[in-house]
């Protein structure tokens, strides 16, 4: 009922907004040396983001976000840890966005326009990788994933994500015995590690887009 009250009103003629600014939460995992599958051990994961809207399909998102790695009792090649160990990961992203819907708010002038759409991104992205100022180590990375976007008020929205950080290097354990052991790192697209967070945010619009007038001589 409260979303239903909200989406309702004097939304027909209502001008598209330009940027976006919105937080997120939820669940990251690691893949690499001691976590050889996804989901193991999954943390917390969170970020903040800033989205400038080319068309009603594609934006440019910048997302500064954060997540903990974390391992315990894993056999890695034949051999037994049993130490737990943890790193803590910091990332900006720099990403193209593309919607399958044209979507903003309702418009009387365009029914293709729809309030939600599943998308898509993949960009670039430098992190760092560490125990608060110990061992912290920088790194690039490919972001890539999938989402869903609902525009359930003129200014506010749901954003729903699963983001891949496929890494140029196999160092985000920060351990001797799990890093780097058969002296691999580096570009070597073969032995990366990954990263991932399923999340979920809410997200607000500002910075009006100029009234397109249709009547007017524009020669």
């Amino acid at each position: 009922m409260f979303f239903s009250l909200l989406s309702t009103g004097a939304w027909a003629q209502a001008q598209p907004y330009l940027c976006e600014f919105g937080l997120q939460g939820g669940a990251g995992y690691y893949v690499g040396d001691a976590a050889p599958h996804i989901f193991m051990a999954p943390r917390e994961a969170y970020g903040l983001h800033f989205r400038y809207k080319f068309t009603k399909r594609w934006a440019l998102q910048v997302k500064v976000s954060g997540q903990r790695i974390t391992g315990h009792n894993y056999t890695i090649r034949g051999e037994r840890l049993d130490s737990k160990w943890q790193n803590q990961l910091v990332n900006v992203d720099v990403m193209a966005e593309f919607n399958f819907f044209r979507f903003g708010t309702a418009n009387r002038f365009d029914k293709r326009i729809r309030p939600y759409t599943p998308y898509i991104f993949l960009g670039i992205g430098a992190g760092t990788s560490g125990v608060g100022t110990k061992n912290l180590r920088a790194t690039a990375y490919i972001p890539l994933g999938i989402g869903f976007k609902w525009k359930f008020h003129e200014q506010v929205g749901l954003n729903i994500a699963w983001q891949h950080n496929i890494y140029m290097s196999d160092n985000l354990e920060g351990r001797d015995e799990l890093d780097n052991k058969h002296q691999m790192n580096g570009w070597n697209w073969m032995n990366c590690d990954l990263t991932g967070m399923f999340t979920v945010g809410f997200v607000f619009e500002f910075a009006k887009a100029k009234k397109a007038c249709r009547v007017c001589n524009t020669d």
